[in-house]
């Protein structure tokens, strides 16, 4: 259950019509109060696989898993009221047989109460995505740089430099659009060419360093609050330095309670207030 009965949540096929619109607000959250904050201000809130490295402190996201994925999910679902929430697929899991996903896709959904699933790869992936949306499931896609590659890309670097990458690029947009997906995200590319196939394609492009003319811009909120400083990506702005508060928070308690001024009477029970007089 949402955390309200009265707002309605904005569907896929409301996100697909934002093509060209006003851009679309995207963020990823992994818990149900992180998602009572985003909700209010984002059109689609993202349980990412990068929680694996975000709230776990894998290096990359391959170790996450399904049971992983379907927590946070319903988490997130439970906490927000509004947005559109879409769960990744993590490595793994629908790589094998558009059936596979399926499987998967059919579980986290029905585990979570999420809007729609995400999943990585083009021109390949496109049986599946068309598999999965005559099925009922809603996909979101990713590609560009899909970090569940990264061993295959060695490392997390930009793509689209040279014209063999863009052209692969351009065709995996191509192909998951005309397969079904209701958006596609675009990671790390080079400008120009994430405006190109934001203006070619007929769905949604998701911008995440690729260029400010994308339908939409998604980041990792903990990159953005200032939480995550393990890695920061040239594509991230900060907003806060929400990290400096937390250990400046924990240090004063620290020395609070090793000067034995928390807990005060205050914070204890049966401790009578003194009387003035």
């Amino acid at each position: 259950m949402s955390t309200s009965t009265n707002t309605r949540r904005i569907t896929a096929p409301e996100i697909r019509s934002r093509k060209g619109g006003t851009p679309i607000v995207c963020l990823t959250a992994y818990t149900a109060p992180m998602a009572r904050f985003i909700d209010p201000h984002a059109d689609l809130i993202l349980v990412g696989d990068s929680l694996g490295m975000v709230v776990y402190g894998f290096e990359t996201t391959i170790p996450v898993t399904p049971a992983m994925m379907a927590a946070h999910g319903a988490a997130v679902v439970r906490g927000s009221a509004r947005a559109c929430v879409v769960v990744d697929l993590p490595f793994g899991s629908y790589q094998e047989s558009p059936e596979a996903a399926f499987r998967v896709a059919a579980s986290i959904m029905a585990e979570t109460g999420c809007t729609a699933v995400k999943l990585e790869g083009g021109v390949e992936m496109a049986p599946t995505v068309r598999f999965l949306t005559r099925r009922g499931i809603p996909v979101m896609g990713h590609i560009g740089l899909t970090p569940q590659a990264v061993h295959v890309f060695g490392g997390f670097r930009s793509q689209g430099g040279d014209q063999e990458e863009a052209r692969r690029i351009r065709a995996d947009a191509e192909a998951i659009a005309e397969a079904g997906a209701f958006a596609i995200v675009l990671e790390a590319v080079r400008e120009p060419l994430g405006r190109e196939i934001t203006a070619a394609v007929p769905v949604p492009i998701i911008g995440i360093g690729a260029s400010p003319q994308c339908d939409g811009q998604i980041l990792v909120t903990e990159d953005i609050l200032g939480l995550f400083g393990s890695f920061t990506p040239k594509f991230v702005r900060r907003y806060a330095e929400l990290g400096d508060a937390v250990s400046e928070a924990v240090a004063r308690y620290a020395d609070d309670v090793k000067a034995r001024r928390f807990p005060g009477p205050e914070n204890c029970y049966g401790i009578e207030k003194k009387k003035h007089g």
